[in-house]
This record gives structure tokens, C-alpha cells and sequence, in this order.
């Protein structure tokens, strides 16, 4: 019964809003244009979108693993930035039965992942608009430049859902960039015995006539590579941290293993909060499945995803990605080394801290590297050169090692300080490397340019900054 009080209450929140905006006045004649096709990104030209910007997300969704059949309508509250006479939506495959646009029908056309809307009335600059979409199929994996699967992947009891950097469109229409965050409800219908596991909080959980639903919401602001409704058979285990936090595990039974590496988050989060700042969340958890074919983890928001067991150092990284990477954004892909380089620093720092490797230990072993080892040293970890490249060996260490190296340059003192202002300044925002030049420039008082110039964009071992 709680699951269909959240549905309705969405329901009539929407029907009152739509109602509003389609009595908004028209736009100026001929004063509208149409919005870009995409957010301007040099990695990934189709991804997002201009001319508006989400404010949220409600996605109502049903999947059968059985066909693997997916049903979605979404409701996008977003503003446009500018009057539009149309406007994009990326969507992949999936197939659209209807689109309204403040309650009126809009016109639809496809092109590539674009999904084109025309809404009956031009939109205001600056003004609000909703936007309901109606969509099913049978989602498709995509397959990035570098042969890794992301977006909506199925498995033998449900679907392992991780879209960096460019799966969201596989399972919604959305403005699928870093810099569009939005604030996301997700609700899922599953059969019977399975469990869907979201961002955020678990709002509503039910189960009627052999499905069960799960309401999950993400209140604080999300890139849309960051969501997740991951589903199958999980063990499913909740509590707190020592400050509160409440904590949501669920993990597949086939990778039971995971429940002692699981049960250190509260340890591993007040170890983070000691060195990062206050945990930016409302909750915490992780999603451990059964999908070895993957390959990889992700920091998923408030609850990272896992294709197996994980070690304790890549819970660490993950959960590190909370604040470097879920909080702050980068404000475009080639700037991932600001979610990757800390979050490798993350486990050199826990390594130091439970009596391990210190980070400088871990530095050196790095610089070891002779530098003829080009593929270790290269691309440089700022400028990994295309999207093929973006997840490469370089960008996490020598990513990580660009952090320690200033930490020795500015001192500990300064260095320290840095982590939690970033995160304070930037929370729930974007960011970019210029941004990090310039505080770390401020705090320290010392030109660093020269430094970040040698680190993060020449090619080959650094060895003078």
C-alpha cells in the first residue's frame, strides 16, 4: 500500500504542475530555436543535451527477466535556458508510444540515440516545463570505445544497471552529461522474489499478485552515469554508521564472500570522513552481483555496484568516489582523472592508515617505473585523448601519483586542508582540473601551474616540477 500512495501522490504532483505550465503565456513569436543535439563534450558529441536543464527525474519501470522486456514512463521536470522550439533527449533503441510536453502531445522523431521532441507550444526561456515520455523494448547493451559493456545488462536472474560513461539512454530518456545533474525517483516492478536496488532512500517496498515493487529516491543532486536499479536475488542487510548514516547492502548469494568486506563500509566511511570531510549523502551502501562477464565496479550513487566480490582497497576506491565523483563532477570527460586519481589515492592513504604501504611507499613504487614503460606513463592522466582512452591504467595511477606528489610539494598541512575544501566548494556541482589549479594555488600560496603542467598533461615520466 505505501508503494501505490508514493505512485499517486507522484501522479497528481505531475497532473498539477503540467496543468500550471500548459496555462503559461506562449512564448514570443518566432523567438524560439531549437536546442542542441548535444552538451558540447569533445569525448562524447551526442551526449546530453542544450537549451534546458533537469531538475528531476521520475521513472516508473517494469522489467521481466524472463524476456527481458522493459516498460517505462518517465517524468522530466527540467527549465529551459533558452525559448525553445524543440528540444533533444538522448534514448537508445527503446521505443517511444507517446511524449507530452505540459500536458499536451508533443511530435516525436529518432535520430541515432536523439530522441526529438516538438512540444505543441513553444517553451519560455527560464520557465519550467514537464515532460512524460512512455517507452518500452528490450534494452540494449552498449558497447564503449574501449569494448567494456555499460548501461542496462542483463544477468541470469535480472539486470546489472552501470552507464558510465554513456549508458543511461539504454534504459530512459535523458540529457545524459556530467554537468545536467538532476534528483531522481525510481520505481520498479519485478517478479515476485527479486529485489530492485536503487540510489538514495528506500521510500516504498511492496509485493501483489506475484510482483514486487521498490520506490527508491535520490534527493541530492546525481549525474545521470551515477543511477542505478540494479535487480536479481540479493541477500539484502541494513544498519548504521557509527554517526547514523543509515547503510543498505544487498548482495547476490552466489557472492556470499562479499558480506565480510561489506560489513567495513562504517569503518571504511569514518576513515573517508576523517580525511575528505562530512559523507554527502543521506545513506550508503553497496550492490555486490553475480556478473563476473563485466569486468569492473562502479561508483554508483550512494551504493556502488559490484560485478563480484569485492577486495576491501576496491571498496575503498569506490566508496571514496562518493565524494570525488558523486559530490563533485567533473564538468567533462577528459577530466576523469579527478574522480579516479583520488579515489586510487583513497586506497594509498587506507593502506597508510591500517598499517600497510604508506603512500609514499606506494609513489616510489610507481616511479619506479622505468620510462620506457610508455603504456604506464601514458596518455597523460588530464588529456587521456579520446574516449577509448578515458579509463586507462595512466589516468588512475599516475593520477594518483600526480596527488601525492603535491601533497609532498604543498606539505601535509595544505594538502589536507585541500580535500574537504574541494568537496565543500564544489558539492553537488561540477568541477574541472582549472578549478583544482586554483584552490590548491590558494591555499598553499605557491604557483603550481609549472607542477600540474608537467604531471597531468606531458607526455612520458615526469622528472623535474
Amino acid at each position: 500500500m505505501a508503494g501505490k500512495r508514493v505512485r499517486a501522490g507522484a501522479i497528481v504532483l505531475a497532473a498539477a504542475l503540467a496543468a500550471t505550465l500548459a496555462a503559461s503565456p506562449a512564448g514570443a513569436s518566432g523567438g524560439a530555436a531549437p536546442g542542441a543535439p548535444g552538451a558540447g563534450d569533445p569525448y562524447f558529441p551526442d551526449a546530453g543535451n542544450g537549451g534546458f536543464d533537469v531538475a528531476d527525474y521520475s521513472l516508473d519501470l517494469a522489467y521481466d527477466p524472463a524476456t527481458k522486456r522493459l516498460d517505462g514512463t518517465a517524468v522530466i521536470l527540467a527549465a529551459a535556458t533558452r525559448s525553445l522550439s524543440r528540444f533533444d533527449l538522448d534514448l537508445r533503441a527503446l521505443a517511444v508510444s507517446g511524449v507530452t510536453v505540459n500536458g499536451r502531445p508533443a511530435r516525436t522523431a529518432r535520430s541515432g540515440q536523439e530522441l526529438v521532441v516538438t512540444p505543441a507550444r513553444e517553451l519560455r526561456r527560464g520557465l519550467p516545463f514537464l515532460v512524460v515520455v512512455r517507452y518500452g523494448g528490450v534494452p540494449e547493451t552498449v558497447i564503449d570505445p574501449d569494448d567494456s559493456l555499460d548501461g542496462w545488462i542483463p544477468t541470469d536472474d535480472g539486470a546489472f544497471v552501470v552507464n558510465e560513461p554513456q549508458g543511461a539512454p539504454s534504459w530512459f530518456p535523458v540529457s545524459d552529461h556530467p554537468s545536467d545533474k538532476a534528483t531522481y525517483t525510481i520505481r520498479m516492478t519485478v517478479p515476485a522474489g527479486l529485489t530492485a536496488v536503487g540510489n538514495g532512500r528506500l521510500l516504498a517496498q511492496s509485493t501483489r499478485g506475484g510482483k514486487a515493487t521498490f520506490v527508491w529516491r535520490e534527493s541530492r543532486p546525481m549525474a545521470s552515469y551515477l543511477a542505478t536499479i540494479t535487480l536479481g536475488k540479493f541477500t539484502v542487510t541494513t544498519g548504521r554508521t557509527a554517526d547514523g548514516i543509515p547503510v543498505y547492502t544487498a548482495v547476490d548469494p552466489q557472492e556470499s564472500a562479499a558480506q565480510a568486506t561489506v560489513a567495513r563500509i562504517p569503518e571504511i566511511i569514518a576513515f573517508e570522513q576523517s580525511v575528505f570531510g562530512r559523507y554527502p549523502f543521506e545513506t550508503v551502501g553497496a550492490i555486490v552481483d553475480h556478473a563476473r562477464f563485466v569486468g569492473y565496479a562502479l561508483e554508483s550513487q550512494t551504493k556502488p555496484n559490484f560485478d563480484r566480490a569485492p577486495r576491501v582497497g576496491t571498496l575503498v576506491h569506490e566508496l571514496a568516489h562518493q565524494w570525488f565523483g558523486d559530490a563533485v563532477t567533473p564538468k567533462r570527460w577528459q577530466d576523469i582523472w579527478l574522480n579516479e586519481g583520488f579515489a586510487t589515492y583513497a586506497e594509498w592513504l587506507w593502506s597508510e592508515h591500517t598499517g600497510g604501504d604508506t603512500a609514499q611507499q606506494n609513489f616510489d613504487a610507481d616511479y619506479a617505473t622505468p620510462a620506457t614503460d610508455t603504456d604506464f606513463w601514458n596518455p597523460p592522466s588530464g588529456d587521456p585523448g579520446g574516449p577509448a582512452n578515458l579509463f586507462t591504467g595512466s589516468v588512475y595511477d599516475r593520477g594518483a601519483m600526480t596527488l601525492h606528489a603535491l601533497r609532498v610539494k604543498i606539505g601535509d598541512r595544505a594538502f589536507f586542508r585541500l580535500l574537504p575544501t574541494w568537496v565543500q566548494r564544489h558539492r553537488y556541482g561540477n568541477a574541472d582540473t582549472g578549478d583544482l589549479i586554483a584552490l590548491a594555488e590558494q591555499i598553499s600560496g605557491q604557483h603550481l601551474r609549472h607542477f600540474f603542467q608537467v604531471w597531468l598533461y606531458t607526455a612520458g615520466k615526469p622528472t623535474s616540477w
